[in-house]
């Protein structure tokens, strides 16, 4: 397998190398205030991989030595019987290393610095990602600079501190902190792992889709089939990358001929940061400042955004947004009737899974992708049960 960069705007490939981010020509167009235009993916030409393996660009024996991925797709037996739905599944990405979904791609963009010698890494977050490159790099062994708004919640920052990596605060919002990580990336040399701007930190999300076609073909009683593609699955969604992975892996598995049809994917966005729903219903990004409690997806511009929306687009999938008050029902509930507690950006997804629950086949195949661990923002939770902290 031979693998590139490929430009999905204007179809020009490029070497998968150090140094390149985005597309050299449709780079050129772009404007303030808008989502990342150029944003690359990663293709293959000539053979495939053997069933039961991921496609990924760098081999095998870079990744760091730390349990990235493989995570629990299970059964909510109350939660089924509650809501009527006998299919309705959890992928438990808490289980992480660093409790979060950003391992995925963190461990694919540390693969990739080993591979080719490179010793520091630097990106922006709102929390997730800092703390997931922070824990992946001091498995690796790679020094990481992280670039994090202040009001970040302390137990991301925490987390960052703890792994061993230079925390810069930044006085002001993620999109402010994405601009000075690059500035320093730009003048350094040192490798961006920023979200999209980095293909491979669109690559490494797609592993989830593997996975998930891989348990529900287990699962499926009296099954020969290796991989089964779910009826629906649900996505916390703010800049885009974690969706646009999550559609690029099954779009790999329709290529190989592992599934016959791809998924409805379903961008579950709070109502103070739905950038991307706005724009799959209008055709337009707008600069909206986001307001919203669920940190992980609150974005003011998507950089991820063009290339997500292609994908929605693409496959018909479709939006939902809910406020941040049915994130924080739907995160209590889910807690109590699991025992899965994940953090707002995730209930976030669940959120959009109950309010558009009456528009699903009772007995569809639905997968609800919970992305980080409650235990990651503890403030609004504790409001939510009555707790001062």
């Amino acid at each position: 397998m031979q693998w590139l960069y490929r430009c999905p705007a204007c179809g020009r490939t490029y070497p998968i190398e150090p140094g390149r981010y985005l597309c050299d020509h449709c780079a050129k167009e772009q404007r303030p205030d808008e989502p990342l235009r150029g944003v690359l993916e990663c293709t293959w030409e000539g053979g495939n991989p053997e069933p039961g393996s991921v496609p990924l660009p760098v081999e095998k024996r870079f990744f760091p030595p730390i349990p990235v991925g493989q995570t629990p797709l299970w059964a909510p037996e109350r939660l089924r019987a509650e809501l009527s739905m006998p299919n309705l599944w959890l992928k438990d990405d808490t289980c992480n290393p660093s409790g979060s979904y950003k391992d995925r791609a963190s461990w694919l963009v540390a693969a990739f610095a080993r591979k080719f010698g490179i010793k520091e890494i630097v990106l922006a977050s709102t929390g997730n990602a800092a703390s997931s490159m922070a824990c992946i790099g001091a498995a690796a062994g790679i020094k990481i600079k992280v670039y994090v708004p202040k009001s970040a919640p302390i137990a991301k920052r925490v987390q960052i501190l703890q792994y061993g990596a230079e925390l810069i605060e930044v006085d002001g919002t993620y999109d402010l902190a994405f601009d000075q990580s690059l500035a320093y990336s730009n003048a350094t040399g040192m490798l961006s792992r920023n979200t999209a701007y980095n293909p491979l930190t669109i690559e490494g999300k797609k592993t989830a889709s593997f996975e998930i076609a891989m348990d529900l073909a287990a699962g499926a009683s009296g099954s020969a089939l290796r991989y089964l593609a779910p009826d629906h699955v649900f996505v916390p969604t703010g800049d885009g990358v974690i969706i646009a992975g999550v559609i690029r892996g099954f779009e790999d598995l329709v290529r190989l001929g592992w599934i016959d049809k791809m998924p409805t994917i379903w961008a579950a966005q709070a109502e103070g940061s739905s950038a991307i729903a706005r724009a799959l219903a209008t055709g337009r990004f707008e600069a909206v400042p986001s307001n919203t409690i669920a940190d992980s997806i609150s974005v003011d511009i998507p950089r991820n955004g063009y290339f997500a929306l292609d994908k929605l687009r693409r496959h018909k999938g479709r939006t939902v947004i809910v406020s941040d008050a049915e994130i924080l029902e739907a995160q209590r509930y889910l807690s109590r009737a699991s025992g899965l507690f994940a953090e707002p950006s995730s209930a976030c997804a669940f959120a959009g899974f109950l309010k558009a629950r009456a528009e699903l086949d009772p007995n569809a195949q639905v997968v609800v992708m919970l992305t980080g661990s409650g235990l990651k923002d503890i403030k609004s939770a504790a409001k939510a049960v009555g707790l001062s902290i």
